[in-house]
């Protein structure tokens, strides 16, 4: 029924048929509606299909039907997963779609031990940093982001961008991520043996900043999937909001990397693991 309400709201614009098709109902169909009204149930569906709109559009149109079942219920309606995602279907609304992971890189020998052993939900805030490296192609070559999350709340707390995933760029992202911490305890920074994290220079680093190094197992990927789910993320719905794979330029790919991590993923996302909350309402509240 909320379809026939779709077309009588719309059809001065797109006319009966086209709207017909695109919806797929008969024509017949939404005729014989109208001469009947519309029900109260499918006037209701209409309301929150207006709100189902907006969440899924301030989501930046990456949010499947949990995601928006969720936000739904944070902005105070209640209904049920299954009518939103009916919703979603009759008016063509979908979540981003997963990708395959690309990996580069070759393990070295790590010259610290796993401190984490697999554990990502410390109980705590700046107790455990975990770190990795992922690349995007431009057609200006390569562009390698190296990012450092806090496993509390999967918040992207440091990150850098270069033309080389060198020590330089890890070293980079750790500093901004003890700049804008400042943890009174020792946290510890858990990364898997890629050559950067390895290498002395950043060995070096840690160890003037006061910060405990880990590393996973030597081509395990479950030591270090927190933060490659995450990189997973980002990669998927960078994709799904631009409508691109590959970017003209390095610096417009640096902008929209910028924009989703700032402001969208660290302050508005919603994860079900921290209850439907983005990483920075979730800290916020364990401050309160």
């Amino acid at each position: 029924m909320s379809r026939f309400l779709f077309v009588s709201e719309h059809h001065d614009t797109y006319g009966v048929k086209r709207l017909c098709q695109v919806l797929g109902v008969s024509r017949s169909g939404y005729y014989a509606w109208t001469m009947r009204g519309p029900s109260a149930h499918a006037e209701r569906d209409l309301e929150l299909a207006a709100v189902v709109c907006e969440v899924h559009s301030r989501s930046r149109r990456t949010y499947g039907a949990p995601r928006v079942h969720a936000e739904l219920g944070r902005l105070g309606h209640r209904t049920g997963r299954k009518r939103v995602a009916r919703l979603m279907r009759e008016y063509g609304l979908v979540g981003a779609h997963s990708r395959r992971k690309w990996r580069t890189g070759k393990p070295n020998t790590a010259w610290a031990p796993d401190l984490v052993e697999r554990d990502f939900n410390p109980a705590v805030r700046d107790r455990v940093w975990a770190a990795d490296v992922t690349q995007f192609r431009t057609d200006e070559g390569w562009l390698h982001f190296a990012g450092v999350i806090d496993l509390y709340s999967r918040r992207v707390i440091g990150w850098a961008m270069g033309n080389s995933p060198d020590a330089d760029l890890v070293i980079d992202a750790l500093v901004m991520a003890f700049e804008r911490r400042r943890p009174d305890q020792k946290p510890i920074h858990h990364a898997d043996r890629g050559a950067a994290y390895t290498s002395l220079a950043f060995g070096q680093q840690l160890e003037r900043l006061g910060i405990a190094a880990s590393f996973g197992s030597t081509g395990d990927a479950y030591d270090n999937a927190a933060v490659e789910s995450t990189w997973s993320v980002l990669k998927r719905e960078l994709a799904w909001i631009h409508g691109q794979h590959a970017w003209r330029t390095r610096a417009l790919l640096r902008s929209a990397i910028f924009d989703y991590v700032e402001g969208f993923y660290n302050t508005t996302r919603i994860k079900q693991r921290l209850g439907y909350r983005s990483p920075a309402e979730f800290e916020q509240e364990a401050i309160a």
